[in-house]
C-alpha cells in the first residue's frame, strides 16, 4: 500500500510541475488557421479562427445567472465537487452503455478548462492521467471563483470567439455583462459545440431547443424563479449580423460542418489546413446576382426567399450554392420569430431542408414506371377521377388548368405534367417500389411507410431538400449513374502535403435505357409546349436541356429542376414559413432564375447531346399507344398492375381501382 502511494505521488508530481501560472489561461496559443478556397485555390472564401477574439472580463462583472447558466449547462455540482465528478462520470457511463456510443461525457468544468488550454485532443491513457492530475492540481491551487472565470475566459465559442465577452459581443452586439437570461443561457446551450450550434447555421433550431432545457434545468434546480424562466421561455432571441465577411455563406457553411463532422473542431483551430473546395466562384457570383435580382421582383409575387444549386452530375462536385437570396439581410417582418412565422430569414440554408417538391417528384415515378415495363407511350386516360378514400375524404385531384384530355400518352403526360394521369401512373408504379427508387437515385428523406404518403406522392407529398433532387436528376443526366454531391476537392497541410483528396465512384443505380426515355421527355419542347408554351422559362435555344417545374399545394413552393449532360441545376423560391405565395406555378417563381443561371453555366460547362434510347419492341397496342375508342377502357382491363407485358388480368375488376377509372371514363364520354 505505501509503494502503491508512492508511486501515485511521484506520478502526480511529474504531471503538477507542468501546471502554468493563472494568466496563461487567457493567453492562448496562436495556431494556423484552416483556410477554405474556390475550386481554383485563387479565392479565399473563408478563414476558420485566423483572427482569434477575445476580451477578458471579471467574474465579478458578470450577472450571477449567466454563471449559473454555463454551470447548468456543463457542470451542475461545480461547487460541490473535487474537479471530478464521480456521479456525473457514472452517469455519463450508464447513459453511453443504454445508448450503445458514446454522447455523453462527464468532463467537469476543471476538467474541459485543463483538456482545452494543455493538451491535444488525442485520446491516450497518458493524456487522461495528465487530465486527472492537473485538473485534482488546479482545483488545489485555486479557488471554484478563479478557475470559473479562468473557463469563461478561455472557452471557444465558435466564429473565433473565446471567452464569454467576445461571443456576447459576437452574437449579441453587446457586453456579457448586459445580457438577458435567455441571452446568457443561449450562449451557455453553444459550449458544447460551437460550431454545429451556430446561431448562424442549419441547427439553430437545435441551440433554441438546448437553451430552453437549460432554463428549464436552472428552474429545477432552484437557480431561478418559476417566473422568470416563463418570460426567458417566451423572450425571443434576436442575433446580430454577421460581422466576419463569408464569401459564398451558405456554401462556406456548409463545408464547414463537413470539416467539424470529419475532423473535429480543436483540429481545424490548430493544424492550418487548405480546404480546396468544388465552388466555381465565377458560376457562383454569377448565380447569387441573379437570384438577388430576381427574388426582389418576385416580392411582387408574394415570395421572399429563394434557393440554388448547381452540380457536376458526372463527379457530384457541387459548383454553386445559394442557401437564401441574402444572408446578410435581417428576417421579417419586423418582430417575427425566427423558424416559426418569418417570410424571410437569412440563416438557414433552404437548399439543405426539406420542403414539399411539388411535380418535380413526377420523373421518379414515370422512372419507376418504365422500369416495371410500361413504356413511354403507353395511354392512360386524363379524366376527372375519383381514387376513392385517401386521407379520410374522397380524393379527386385536377390537372393545373382545370382541363382533361382523354387519352394521353405517359410521354405526354410526364411532358405536360399533368396531374390526373401521373396519379396514376404512380398507382401503376406503386408507391413503394417509386420511394424506394428514389432513394436510390440519393432522395433520402422519404422514411415514412408508403401509407403516409399514398398517391399524392407524385404531386409533392413528401418533402425533399434542394441538393438531394438536383443531384438525383443528375443520375438521369449521368445516364443512370449515382454519384453523391460533394463540397470537396482535396485537403492539405499548411506544408502543402495531401490529407485528403475526394474521389467519387460513380454507381449504377438505374438502367442506361430508362435513363434516355426520362432525357428524352423531359428535354422535348413541342411535347410540353402545349401547357407551357414554346418559348416558356425551360427552353434555352441553341442547348439541349432537360427541365421539370413542380408547385406545391396551396402555392407553398415553386421548384424548376433541370439538367444537361455537364450541370444539373435546381432553383426553389417560397417563403421561409411556408406561407402560400401569389397562385402561380413554379415555371412563373423558379423559373426565370433556373433559365438564367443555366444560361450562363451551359456557356462554360458546353453539353454533349443526350443520347437516344433503344426502340422498345411490345405487342400489347395499349403499350404501343394503340386504343380501341369504339370500346373505352382503362388500362386496367387489358394489363395486371405489377406486370404490365404479362398475361392480361382474368378479371380485372379485382382490382381496387378498376371500377373507379371505368366510371371517370364513362362519364368524360358522356359529356363530349
Amino acid at each position: 500500500m505505501l509503494t502503491f502511494s508512492f508511486l501515485v505521488f511521484l506520478i502526480f508530481f511529474y504531471y503538477a510541475k507542468d501546471l502554468p501560472r493563472p494568466e496563461k489561461f487567457t493567453e492562448r496559443s496562436l495556431f494556423e488557421s484552416t483556410k477554405i478556397y474556390d475550386r481554383e485555390g485563387k479565392v479565399l472564401l473563408y478563414e476558420l479562427y485566423g483572427e482569434v477574439k477575445r476580451t477578458t472580463i471579471s467574474l465579478d462583472q458578470l450577472p450571477d445567472y449567466l454563471k449559473l447558466a454555463v454551470i447548468a449547462a456543463e457542470d451542475a455540482n461545480f461547487y460541490s465537487h473535487f474537479g471530478l465528478d464521480l456521479k456525473g462520470i457514472l452517469r455519463a457511463a450508464l447513459i453511453n452503455l443504454k445508448l450503445k456510443k458514446p454522447v455523453h461525457g462527464g468532463s467537469t468544468i476543471s476538467q474541459q478548462l485543463i483538456r482545452s488550454t494543455f493538451l491535444s485532443p488525442k485520446k491516450t491513457l497518458e493524456r487522461k492521467i495528465k487530465e486527472i492530475v492537473l485538473t485534482l492540481e488546479l482545483e488545489r491551487k485555486y479557488s471554484k471563483d478563479q478557475i470559473l472565470e479562468f473557463y469563461l475566459n478561455q472557452v471557444p465559442w465558435g466564429s473565433n470567439c473565446y471567452g464569454v465577452e467576445a461571443a456576447s459581443q459576437t452574437y449579441f452586439g453587446k457586453s456579457a455583462k448586459d445580457l438577458s437570461l435567455a441571452e446568457a443561457a443561449t450562449l451557455a446551450a453553444m459550449i458544447r459545440a460551437p460550431s454545429y450550434l451556430s446561431p448562424y447555421g442549419k441547427n439553430q433550431d437545435q441551440l433554441l431547443q438546448r437553451k430552453d432545457y437549460i432554463l428549464k434545468k436552472m428552474e429545477k434546480l432552484g437557480w431561478i424563479k418559476k417566473e422568470e424562466a416563463k418570460v426567458a421561455l417566451a423572450e425571443k432571441i434576436q442575433f446580430s449580423k454577421i460581422r466576419q465577411p463569408i464569401k459564398a455563406y451558405h456554401f462556406v457553411l456548409y463545408v464547414k460542418d463537413w470539416l467539424v463532422e470529419k475532423y473535429g473542431e480543436d483540429f481545424l483551430q490548430k493544424r492550418g489546413l487548405k480546404v480546396y473546395t468544388t465552388l466555381d466562384f465565377e458560376l457562383q457570383k454569377e448565380a447569387e446576382k441573379i437570384v438577388e435580382e430576381l427574388a426582389r421582383q418576385n416580392l411582387g409575387l408574394e415570395a421572399h426567399n429563394a434557393a440554388l444549386v448547381a452540380l457536376n452530375p458526372k463527379t457530384g462536385e457541387i459548383l454553386a450554392m445559394i442557401g437564401s437570396k441574402d444572408p446578410f439581410l435581417d428576417p421579417y417582418p419586423e418582430g417575427c420569430q425566427p423558424g416559426a412565422n418569418c417570410l424571410f430569414e437569412p440563416y438557414p440554408n433552404v437548399a439543405l431542408l426539406p420542403r414539399q417538391p411539388g411535380s418535380a417528384f413526377k420523373p421518379f415515378v414515370y422512372a419507376a414506371a418504365f422500369k416495371k415495363g410500361y413504356t413511354p407511350q403507353t395511354i392512360i386516360w386524363d379524366v376527372k377521377t375519383s381514387f376513392g378514400i385517401w386521407g379520410k375524404k374522397e380524393y379527386i385531384p385536377q390537372n393545373y388548368d382545370q382541363k382533361f384530355r382523354g387519352p394521353v400518352s405517359f410521354y405526354q403526360a410526364l411532358a405536360q405534367s399533368l396531374n390526373v394521369p401521373s396519379i396514376k401512373v404512380l398507382y401503376l408504379a406503386g408507391v413503394k417500389d417509386s420511394i424506394e427508387l428514389a432513394k436510390k437515385l440519393g432522395i433520402q428523406t422519404l422514411n415514412q411507410p408508403p401509407s403516409f404518403y399514398g398517391l399524392s406522392l407524385v404531386l409533392g407529398g413528401g418533402e425533399v431538400s434542394l441538393l438531394e433532387i438536383t443531384s438525383a436528376f443528375g443520375v438521369f443526366a449521368n445516364e443512370g449513374y449515382k454519384v453523391s454531391p460533394t463540397p470537396i476537392l482535396k485537403i492539405e497541410d499548411s506544408q502543402g502535403n495531401l490529407i485528403e483528396e475526394i474521389k467519387k465512384t460513380p454507381k449504377k443505380v438505374l438502367s442506361t435505357q430508362i435513363a434516355r426515355l426520362i432525357n428524352q421527355v423531359l428535354s422535348d419542347n413541342q411535347a410540353r409546349a402545349p401547357m407551357f408554351g414554346e418559348n416558356s422559362p425551360l427552353y434555352l435555344p441553341g442547348f439541349e436541356v432537360c427541365a421539370k417545374t413542380g408547385t406545391t399545394q396551396d402555392f407553398k413552393d415553386g421548384w424548376t429542376i433541370g439538367y444537361s449532360t455537364s450541370i444539373s441545376l435546381g432553383v426553389w423560391v417560397g417563403n421561409n414559413d411556408a406561407t402560400p405565395m401569389a397562385e402561380e406555378p413554379g415555371v412563373v417563381l423558379a423559373g426565370p432564375i433556373w433559365h438564367r443561371v443555366m444560361k450562363k453555366a451551359l456557356e462554360k460547362y458546353p453539353p454533349q447531346p443526350f443520347l437516344k434510347p433503344e426502340p422498345i419492341e411490345v405487342k400489347k397496342p395499349i403499350l404501343k399507344g394503340e386504343i380501341d375508342l369504339s370500346s373505352p377502357h382503362s388500362i386496367l382491363h387489358y394489363l395486371k398492375k405489377d406486370d404490365p407485358q404479362g398475361p392480361p388480368p382474368k378479371d380485372p375488376s379485382q382490382d381496387p381501382q378498376y371500377q373507379l377509372w371505368e366510371e371517370a371514363i364513362k362519364e368524360y364520354l358522356s359529356q363530349q
